[in-house]
């Protein structure tokens, strides 16, 4: 008879566990990057730390590679509650508000403790932005810093004129406007195709993306280590479903979010150094520019954040000023 009870009672128990999993809150994280990028990578820990430690309460599904939605959709959809959770480049944003594109302006920050000392000014207002928008804040982490790509060497800034050039925030439109490129907006899933059909020969993105793209199949021979700025993605919630969560989860989720942001910070890092590397080794040239091209870029910098000041406003000169 002992043996039997002991047998009920650990029976109920499971079926109380099972029941709590399958009425715990399950959540999709839609993500615009592939598996094997280190956002996506370090985001599909973060959900599984989440899920595992949450006892049930909480199942984040994720969904890379824009599987879920493409990430131009992904902001609206987190916004909308069609994705519960999602990350989005920051500064893609800007028409939300151009706080969100402080990241991206042109060697404002040029270094890791540079890029830190930016995020810490300016986190205060982008989480009342996004919290004024239906969203909580949850980490960010930036992209190793960003290089100019060129199927040709560019030597002057003459170089520049015409050359067919991939965009992909308003920060890199002007970019090109102000050097004589010709831009086009292209996602980050398309840039492979839009080498190779010839609809774009140069780009500014970081070494990460190059290397995970395998950018010199697609014949692109040059990197220029410019170092022009670090920008970030960011993991985003939809408040609604956050309000569905008990308090214990919360505090859980914004711990694993700290340890997440840590890690992509390091990663990061590594990145930085480890795929340009990985660039060279593919036989393509990596290099810096020369001193004349680099007085031009930082002229266009300079233009360009007196602009973004004057968009920003007030918020944006606290911003800089708690920066500086």
């Amino acid at each position: 008879m002992k043996i039997i009870n002991k047998i009920l009672v650990i029976f109920f128990a499971l079926l109380l566990n099972t029941n709590l999993a399958l009425s715990g809150e399950k959540w999709d994280m839609a993500l615009a990057y592939g598996a094997g990028n280190f956002h996506s990578a370090n985001a599909t820990e973060f959900a599984k730390n989440v899920t595992v430690k949450s006892d049930g309460k909480l199942t984040i599904f994720t969904h890379p590679g824009g599987s879920l939605y493409k990430g131009g959709e992904i902001f609206r959809a987190v916004r909308t509650g069609q994705a519960q959770i999602g990350e989005r480049f920051m500064s893609a944003l800007g028409k939300e508000d151009p706080l969100l594109e402080v990241d991206s302006q042109p060697f404002l920050a040029t270094n890791y403790g540079a890029a830190m000392r930016l995020y810490k000014a300016s986190k205060p207002e982008i989480v009342k932005s996004l919290d004024s928008k239906g969203l909580i804040f949850l980490y960010a982490v930036p992209w190793p810093a960003q290089g100019l790509y060129s199927k040709k060497e560019i030597n002057t800034v003459a170089d520049l004129k015409g050359l067919k050039f991939r965009a992909y925030n308003s920060a890199t439109i002007r970019i090109a406007e102000l050097t004589g490129m010709a831009p086009t907006k292209i996602e980050a899933a398309e840039i492979s195709q839009a080498f190779s059909t010839g609809a774009v020969e140069s780009m500014i993105t970081s070494p990460t993306t190059g290397k995970n793209k395998k950018i010199w199949e697609n014949g692109v021979g040059y990197f220029y280590d410019i170092a022009a700025w670090f920008p970030k993605n960011m993991v985003i919630v939809n408040k609604d479903a956050w309000n569905k969560l008990d308090a214990d989860t919360q505090k859980l989720i914004m711990s694993e979010a700290a340890k997440a942001e840590q890690k992509g910070w390091d990663l990061s890092k590594r990145g930085n150094k480890d795929d340009k590397k990985a660039l060279a080794d593919a036989g393509m040239k990596v290099g810096k520019v020369n001193s004349a091209l680099k007085k031009h870029f930082e002229e266009v910098g300079a233009t360009m954040a007196k602009e973004w000041a004057d968009r920003a406003g007030a918020r944006g000169a606290a911003v800089l000023a708690a920066f500086k």
